[in-house]
């Protein structure tokens, strides 16, 4: 592998991570988005998280353990469990958080109790899709190696499913602080996830990563999501009155991803 390899996979891989900016700054470029634009961009987050998670985290998870097991029922059973002990953990954290981030200083109004709520929802959101990118990334990296020719329409079509991530992320975020800036830059760190990972799994688990660590990985990571999904993004929506907004932003969410990931074929 020569250096002009590496730094041509490695490039792939942090423009494709970085896209998520670019959902984040169409977060925040609205002055005063109102309640309808706010539901449709948390439907349209939740529609992303849910397809992505039903139609292609959890069936690599299913792939990946069903090779490790040598069994396609059994490696099923095995990223189902992993996929209901994703949701048992992150349901668990959910419910150790206060509905306050700090304990301390409990909310005194309607609004700050829902900018809390939202902060929390925002933070989730960045760390589940931190976690989904983090092997993205290593897999988009070894990818890069491999050939230019697969490489580079899987970097593009990570990259557009990325937009609607950095959005997922930045939205919650931005009234949660009132800040475009803190909102824009959490959508970012939660796309550089995919270099750190590919740097990691180079550097570290290439020589002992199997298909067993992926497949559960996976799937528990696909099960985070669709909690987060249900309990914090689709209610959080559905909260601004624009019940038929958050609807349009969910199925419009399913549809690019489902867009993006048919670029993978």
């Amino acid at each position: 592998m020569t250096f002009s390899t590496f730094a041509f996979a490695f490039a792939l891989v942090l423009l494709s991570g970085l896209s998520t900016s670019i959902g984040g700054a169409l977060a925040v470029g609205r002055r005063e988005p109102g309640p309808a634009f706010m539901a449709a961009a948390l439907g349209l987050s939740a529609g992303v998280m849910l397809y992505v998670s039903f139609m292609e985290i959890l069936p690599e998870g299913i792939a990946q353990l069903s090779d490790a097991l040598g069994e396609e029922t059994t490696g099923t059973w095995a990223a189902v469990g992993a996929f209901f002990a994703g949701i048992a953990v992150i349901a668990i954290i959910d419910r150790l958080v206060p509905e306050e981030i700090n304990p301390h200083e409990p909310a005194t109004t309607a609004e700050e109790a829902r900018r809390k709520k939202l902060m929390k929802t925002g933070v989730f959101t960045a760390c589940a899709l931190g976690l989904h990118n983090f092997p993205e990334g290593f897999a988009t990296f070894l990818s890069g190696l491999d050939s230019k020719e697969v490489a580079v329409p899987v970097a593009v079509a990570i990259a557009i499913h990325n937009i609607p991530e950095g959005i997922a992320v930045a939205v919650p975020l931005r009234e949660a602080t009132g800040s475009r800036k803190k909102a824009f830059w959490w959508a970012t760190l939660s796309g550089l996830a995919e270099p750190l990972g590919a740097l990691i799994g180079f550097g570290l688990l290439l020589p002992v990563i199997g298909p067993a660590t992926m497949g559960i990985s996976f799937a528990a990571i696909a099960g985070i999501m669709v909690f987060i999904s249900l309990d914090e993004l689709l209610p959080t929506a559905e909260e601004t009155g624009e019940h038929h907004h958050a609807i349009y932003g969910l199925i419009a969410g399913m549809a690019v991803m489902a867009v993006s990931l048919m670029l993978f074929m």
